[in-house]
């Protein structure tokens, strides 16, 4: 065997020729050996991005496969030793990118998308768009902390610190600066200072009112109080009535002071001969009746409370239809006003109650115009005979400016029986003004009480006597109806 040996390349067979001794196996292992300070020096910086070794012992196995096959064929030429020495370090270096980017953390690559979707960054190509949509999704990723992170923070957070001196003064609660007056004022306080405010205001228009209708401060705050009391005793039902239904409290408490402004203001009601009121025991007031809506009851009912020395309460005889009507009934039985029959009006006289009668009824209410001022027939008596079995004062009264609160023009007689009322009227201002034709008139008022008619001095058996009941029954209406005539002769005018 020569010392000359055909040596394979890459490209063909080739004669090489070449000292055994320079190309022997201790020179191929040093060639790569040598080569290795270049390749090192390539790859420091991306050692030092990512000095892990897993990637090492790979690049290390892929070299030990070319010291095999250098033992396993020691005759290679020189050309080919340069072309391997010159291919490794090539191949060492992409194997070194490689173990750079596999060492890479997530937080690396995190940090450099971030750098790479700012508008400044320096990029040596065009992204992607899956690089673009990805981008905001990993900086998400990055601003939330991990369950890991989250756990060890709270358990750091846990453990009691060490490293704080012993001798460190204890920690002192510094107050809050004080507040001035204005910003002192909690949601509560101002709350309770709106209240007053609305109370304030509340106590002022009231006193506003009272002032027009002639009350004074001390008396309208007297009477808030009485209006307070009365509202506790109703809520907690201590309060009285009698027999028939009469709610003294809530007839002086509410009841005449709603009629009152009506009676001083509106009607100006003048009362004479109040003298002639007995001032205690029983009594019997017979009036005449007018003025479409029986409100000629009303206003002597104040008048009696009101001008009277002792203040009575008047207990009104009404009809049935008083009470078949709603909320009507109610506030005339609370009022003192009873049914008017017999029994009723002898038990009231047995108890002493001053007892008011109108005996024309509804045919003296529901009259036309043409036909104000005269009297109808008083009925049959019975109001004279129950006086004459009790033996009781009879004092006839005169009513004069009730007839023209509601000048009665006509009567729709068929409406009135489909409605089931006595009359249905047509007056000047109703219905063709509708709810504002009941406000009545202004017309000036005169009641006067006329001396009283004894009754004891027939006795008590003069009731079964029916001549001696209608000769009383008829000597009254003339003692009223003469008492009209005189007022009106005395009246300057129907509104003066």
């Amino acid at each position: 065997m020569s010392d000359e040996e055909p040596t394979g390349t890459g490209d063909g067979m080739t004669p090489a020729r070449e000292p055994r001794d320079a190309v022997g196996p201790a020179a191929r292992v040093i060639a790569p050996e040598a080569a290795a300070p270049r390749a090192t020096a390539n790859q420091a910086p991306a050692e030092k991005a990512a000095p892990d070794a897993p990637a090492t012992k790979k690049s290390g196995a892929k070299r030990a496969p070319a010291k095999k096959s250098g033992a396993t064929k020691p005759a290679v030429t020189k050309s080919a030793v340069k072309k391997t020495a010159a291919k490794k370090p090539a191949a060492r270096k992409t194997t070194a990118k490689q173990a750079a980017s596999a060492n890479k953390t997530p937080a690396t690559k995190r940090a450099a998308t971030k750098a790479a979707s700012q508008p400044g960054a320096r990029t040596t190509g065009e992204p992607s768009r899956h690089t673009e949509a990805a981008a905001p999704r990993a900086e998400a990723s990055a601003r939330r902390p991990s369950r890991r992170s989250i756990s060890a923070a709270a358990g750091h957070a846990g453990t009691r610190r060490t490293d704080r001196p012993t001798d460190a003064p204890p920690l002192r609660v510094v107050p809050d600066p004080p507040e001035s007056p204005a910003d002192a004022i909690t949601p509560d306080a101002s709350g309770a200072g709106e209240f007053e405010v609305l109370i304030n205001l509340l106590v002022e228009a009231l006193r506003k009112a009272g002032s027009l209708v002639g009350i004074e401060d001390d008396d309208l705050e007297h009477r808030i109080a009485a209006a307070l009391a009365f509202v506790r005793r109703r809520l907690t039902g201590d309060y009285e009535i009698d027999d028939f239904g009469f709610d003294q409290e809530f007839t002086d408490k509410v009841w005449l002071p709603i009629l009152r402004p009506l009676y001083k203001r509106w009607f100006r009601v003048e009362v004479r001969g109040v003298e002639n009121i007995p001032a205690s025991g029983a009594a019997l007031v017979v009036a005449n009746h007018s003025g479409t809506l029986p409100i000629d009851g009303l206003m002597t009912q104040v008048a009696v409370h009101d001008e009277h020395p002792t203040h009575r309460h008047l207990r009104m005889l009404g009809a049935d239809l008083v009470f078949e009507s709603p909320l009507v009934g109610e506030f005339s039985r609370k009022s003192g006003t009873t049914l008017a029959s017999n029994p009723d009006i002898e038990r009231l006289f047995a108890q002493g109650e001053l007892v008011a009668v109108f005996p024309e009824g509804f045919k003296g209410v529901g009259k036309p115009f043409g036909e104000r001022y005269k009297l109808q027939r008083f009925g049959r008596g019975g109001f004279v005979a129950a006086a004459l079995r009790a033996e009781v004062p009879i004092i006839p009264c005169a009513i004069v400016g009730a007839e023209e609160i509601y000048p009665m023009l006509g009567n729709i007689k068929g409406l009135a029986r489909l409605l089931g009322f006595p009359y249905f009227p047509i007056t000047p201002l109703f219905p063709l003004f509708g709810l504002a034709g009941l406000i009545p008139l202004p017309s000036k008022w005169i009641i006067e009480f006329g001396e009283p008619v004894d009754t004891a001095s027939h006795g008590a058996a003069a009731a079964d006597d029916p001549m001696l009941v209608f000769d009383l029954t008829d000597q009254v209406r003339e003692i009223v109806q003469q008492s009209l005539h005189s007022l009106l002769l005395q009246r300057r005018s129907v509104f003066f």
